[in-house]
């Protein structure tokens, strides 16, 4: 499936970006209305009874937001905090939200973002579109002393205490414009108002580094891993309906592999005919598309986890903010 060309135009400026400038100014300017709105009272917004943290992006697409947030919920619990996850469920299927991720649901009834959440987080973990109901939900049902937003930044309705923002160091903000000219949910502007900027590769004055690592490789339908690096002398086809695709096979290649790259959109729902054309070859996945495939993955299908490694310096910001938060 080949990517949206406006999606691929964000990068750069041409003629088409500028054609669609109008709608930029307008959507921009619709953005700063409607958070004025909420910060002057004319829009409801809600407070809850424990401390909400944000984690969120600017651009559209990925930028690890998923890997950060699971190693800042483990983080927390490390320093003997008690924190819930709350997500929107993008692409799931849920016939009541809120609703709760639980060990069996599926990417289906709550989205792929949330599953991967819930495997890794150690953490309650709840779903919802609206999201201080979700907040509200998870606590009734656990005793949390501190509530992540996963991509919560745009959502105003539930007020925040820590804002982190999350940025992909290789394309930054792309051609700088907003919807739907570029890649930009918010101006830039909006990065100088919160509290932590991560950036997943090289950080600039400011911000803080991130990587995303991936050194193995394991069965989607099962089995033990093993070290990515045995793949290096297989024909591979890597397939990523990731923001980012790219960053997915050039992970893969400077391991040594050789791949054949097969980008698909973001939040893809696979299906075993999409797949089927690479039954010679081992298909490589991210953890993200592998729990869309696992109902119909066969011995070839194979996802590399991927976990974040944040700067220290990030590390020592960030415990002594959420020391001063949650603990007076």
């Amino acid at each position: 499936m080949a990517l949206n060309p406006i999606e691929a135009s964000w990068q750069r400026r041409q003629p088409l970006n500028y054609l669609l400038l109008p709608l930029s100014a307008l959507f921009c300017t619709v953005v700063v209305l409607r958070r004025r709105l909420y910060r002057w009272g004319w829009l409801k917004s809600q407070r809850i009874e424990c401390p909400v943290i944000i984690v969120g992006n600017i651009t559209v697409g990925g930028t690890g937001k998923t890997p950060f947030i699971i190693w800042l919920a483990q983080k927390l619990t490390e320093w003997g905090y008690r924190p819930g996850i709350i997500t929107r469920g993008y692409g799931g299927q849920s016939e009541t939200w809120p609703c709760e991720v639980t060990a069996d649901a599926t990417a289906q009834q709550v989205g792929d973002e949330a599953i991967l959440l819930k495997r890794h987080a150690e953490c309650p973990v709840f779903a919802g579109p609206e999201r201080p109901l979700v907040a509200q939900q998870l606590l009734s049902n656990y005793p949390c002393d501190v509530i992540l937003s996963d991509d919560g930044m745009q959502h105003y309705a539930l007020q925040r205490d820590l804002e982190i923002a999350v940025v992909d160091g290789k394309r930054r903000f792309g051609n700088g414009y907003c919807l739907p000219a570029g890649p930009l949910r918010e101006t830039r502007k909006r990065l100088q108002q919160v509290d932590l900027v991560i950036v997943n590769g090289d950080a600039a004055e400011g911000e803080h580094g991130m990587s995303v690592i991936g050194d193995m490789a394991c069965p989607v339908a099962g089995g033990g891993c093993k070290p990515l690096s045995e793949f290096a002398t297989t024909a591979v086809a890597a397939v990523a309906g990731i923001g980012h695709p790219e960053r997915f096979f050039n992970m893969l290649e400077s391991a040594g592999l050789r791949v054949d790259r097969h980008p698909f959109a973001d939040h893809y729902e696979f299906s075993p005919e999409d797949l089927t054309p690479f039954h010679q070859k081992t298909v490589l996945m991210t953890e993200k598309d592998a729990v869309k495939c696992e109902q119909f993955a066969q011995s070839n299908h194979w996802y590399v986890p991927a976990t974040a490694s944040v700067a220290m310096g990030f590390e020592h910001q960030l415990k002594t903010k959420v020391k001063r938060l949650l603990d007076g």
